[in-house]
């Protein structure tokens, strides 16, 4: 799964645009297979969760009115055969991935799933610590840990990993001391966003 970041450039001099703008007024998702989806249809809230620079579980939370909790699938220290330039980092390092889903505790129903790669070498002990432990979601984690960190929107998409199934995500990274620490990429079901 970190393949998917090996041939992303490092974008030098180019600001993506969802850093600086949250209103793309023709701003398109290129289907796979050919096709356009123009943002302005998507779900006003799905639109919402493409830009938000706060935690996704909290907001999950506020607007479907339940608990969510993040559910983690799978976690290992993983070893890059690439670069991995929106990281920062060459091939042959370490990264912790973690992939995770965000689930309402009364309803069952997965909102979105997170994949993450994680330089665990530049994170705070302890937090470190807790994030292996999987206490709990990495933005509360963040936020709980008053770490200062600031993240930026790289790329947004849709893609069908099923017949039938799309998927709209989007790739932020976290900086944490200037520094890119964090890449998560989080999908939301398109048909759970379309009812809400």
């Amino acid at each position: 799964m970190v393949e998917r970041y090996y041939d992303k450039s490092a974008l030098t001099g180019e600001v993506p645009p969802f850093r600086a703008e949250g209103f793309l007024r023709d701003g398109t998702l290129v289907k796979e297979g050919g096709g356009h989806l123009p943002l302005a249809e998507l779900p006003p809230f799905l639109r919402a969760l493409l830009v938000t620079d706060g935690t996704v579980t909290k907001i999950l939370e506020a607007y479907f009115w339940e608990p969510v909790t993040v559910r983690t699938l799978e976690q290992d220290f993983w070893t890059t055969e690439r670069a991995v330039e929106w990281l920062g980092i060459g091939a042959g390092e370490q990264v912790l991935i973690r992939l995770a889903y965000l689930t309402g505790t009364d309803s069952g129903r997965t909102y979105a799933e997170a994949f993450s790669v994680i330089r665990p070498d530049l994170i705070p002990a302890a937090f470190r610590q807790r994030l292996i432990d999987r206490e709990i979601g990495i933005g509360v984690l963040i936020r709980d840990s008053g770490l200062e960190s600031y993240r930026e929107v790289m790329e947004i998409g849709i893609d069908q990993p099923n017949p039938g199934e799309e998927r709209i995500y989007r790739t932020y990274r976290i900086f944490i001391a200037g520094t890119p620490v964090i890449l998560i990429t989080e999908s939301f079901p398109l048909a759970l966003y379309a009812c809400a």
